[in-house]
């Protein structure tokens, strides 16, 4: 094994160590802290400097997508005016391993003042910040990944898992949903799958190609060319729908022995055309229908109106996938 694959694999097996290490000592505290966040009515401001600022930052974020109110603060951009983010309804979470950070350390003071609850997450529940806590979590690791032993690696890990396991508690005391996750991200693909709609790919009725059944096939193409949708629609003077024309409909008419380009355009369409009447449908499901029945323009019609359309290739440019596709 090369000199880098073991140093690799030992830093794995001491951060590892210290995760499975910290499993044990989880307490009370613990608890008391998922409490405490679970009744605030306003938000989470997680709080921390260095190494500890950047993990808060990422455990606010986690914390804000699943379902508790949360951001960022840097502890010197409070004490220059932005202490004022902080709210009668708020909580505090800070974050500092050696529990002493000065300026996390000052800040925690002016924090009291406003009589919110805050959270230490430290080494220790003997250092400054643990005793300024209402509760602490504790964060101590044996040792640091880091050969010199100074630089936060192995406590780093832990402390964005210790994040990760107040997320997660939090979502399980508030059953949060995969519904619920989807409004968070909404441009992700778990949100597209549960809260993207039809509707919000609808081409209205007055942006599609229409024609009627007696317009010549060549005239039609003219139509159903500039649309760049590979269909046209047939609907009668009620705009009732009649049949589609589509790219394969033009495939198959021109392999008749009869072809002329000149017939009206109802003797090569499809008739009585799949569609649905509410576009409220998933857009997930809506691909799904799509696929299961061959075709790339589904129809949207009210007492067989058309009403709209949505394209397959709309779906597949937002990045809606089926199970189908996945």
């Amino acid at each position: 094994m090369s000199g880098v694959l073991a140093s690799a694999k030992r830093v794995l097996d001491i951060e590892a160590s210290a995760l499975l290490r910290a499993k044990e000592y989880l307490d009370s505290e613990f608890e008391k802290a998922v409490e405490i966040i679970y009744n605030l009515k306003g938000k989470l401001i997680v709080i921390g400097v260095g190494k500890s600022g950047h993990i808060g930052a990422k455990i606010a974020a986690t914390l804000a997508s699943t379902g508790t109110s949360s951001f960022f603060l840097h502890p010197a951009e409070a004490m220059h005016g932005d202490l004022g983010m902080i709210g009668k309804d708020d909580g505090v979470l800070a974050i500092s391993y050696s529990g002493k950070s000065d300026e996390l350390i000052n800040l925690l003071p002016h924090i009291k003042n406003f009589g919110v609850p805050i959270i230490g997450m430290s080494r220790s529940k003997t250092t400054p910040l643990a005793k300024m806590s209402d509760a602490h979590i504790s964060i101590a690791v044996e040792k640091e990944a880091c050969p010199l032993g100074v630089a936060p690696t192995a406590s780093t890990t832990l402390t964005l898992a210790m994040g990760d396991a107040l997320a997660v508690a939090l979502m399980e005391k508030r059953a949060f949903k995969k519904e619920d996750f989807a409004k968070f991200h909404p441009a992700g693909a778990l949100g597209k799958r549960l809260y993207l709609r039809a509707k919000h790919f609808l081409i209205p009725k007055e942006q599609l190609p229409l024609t009627n059944k007696d317009m010549p096939l060549k005239e039609a193409l003219v139509i159903m060319s500039a649309a760049r949708l590979g269909h046209i629609i047939i609907v009668n003077e009620k705009d009732e729908i009649e049949g589609i024309f589509s790219d394969g409909d033009l495939r198959r008419a021109i392999m008749q022995k009869d072809f002329d380009i000149n017939t009206p355009i109802k003797k090569y369409m499809t008739k009585e055309p799949f569609m649905l009447e509410s576009c409220d449908i998933l857009a997930v499901d809506a691909l799904k229908l799509i696929e299961e029945r061959k075709i790339q323009m589904l129809l949207f019609a009210k007492e067989n109106k058309l009403t709209g359309a949505i394209h397959i290739h709309q779906l597949i440019e937002a990045g809606i996938e089926s199970n189908e596709t996945k």
